[in-house]
């Protein structure tokens, strides 16, 4: 398959907007050592609503990339699990989480030169180019 041609098959797309949502990544991730309830999703993962983590697991689950397990306890309890498919996903996201670690740095340090570079704006918040991120003046 040509460089274009791998651009272009919608597949390709489709791992890549799997892998760019970062929750999608984390969830995954921390569904890795076995079946979690989504009380512990959010212990283990920290900074997730509950509304971002019912979505999350939801897109998972519409993917093929975890399973929803419902038991019949008082109170209901329910557990969500990685699919076989959805295994297959913790390598890539390894080798990114490791890409992250080892040029993170230089990423940020790139970031803070683009920004003391820009002009300032006429209003207190702007967007961050490539992230859709807005920023105050104070860079926060």
């Amino acid at each position: 398959m040509t460089d274009d041609a791998f651009l272009a098959d919608c597949r390709a797309r489709l791992a890549f907007d799997l892998l760019s949502n970062t929750w999608n990544a984390v969830v995954l991730w921390a569904l890795r050592d076995g079946p979690k309830r989504p009380v512990e999703l959010r212990e283990r993962i920290g900074g997730i609503s509950s509304k971002v983590l019912t979505e999350t697991l939801r897109r998972l689950q519409f993917n093929g990339l975890i399973d929803r397990h419902a038991h019949p306890d008082t109170p209901a309890r329910v557990a969500y699990e990685l699919t076989p498919l959805g295994r297959t996903l913790l390598t890539p996201i390894d080798a990114v989480g490791a890409w992250a670690f080892e040029h993170g740095d230089e990423v940020m340090a790139a970031q803070e030169t683009a920004c003391a570079e820009e002009p300032p704006a006429s209003n207190s918040s702007r967007t961050l180019p490539g992230t859709g991120n807005a920023r105050t003046e104070s860079g926060r």
